[in-house]
């Protein structure tokens, strides 16, 4: 079975709770980054699942060099 680049069946979706303790951040600011489209994510339900990847891949571009 090939594996495509939109095919997320080998991806870890996290709830807006495991996001917010990943990032060390509240459950707001993970909703704030969804709904302002800064963060990727899926609507299950009234709920909300972020790619794991999608999570390291917004850490990665938020890094910046002070000084």
């Amino acid at each position: 079975m090939a594996t495509t680049p939109g095919d997320s069946s080998t991806s870890k979706f996290l709830t807006v709770a495991e996001v917010a303790a990943m990032m060390r951040v509240s459950k707001m600011t993970v909703y704030r980054l969804v709904h302002n489209g800064e963060l990727p994510a899926v609507r299950v339900g009234r709920s909300f699942r972020v790619l794991e990847k999608d999570v390291d891949e917004y850490l990665r571009k938020s890094f910046y060099s002070a000084g």
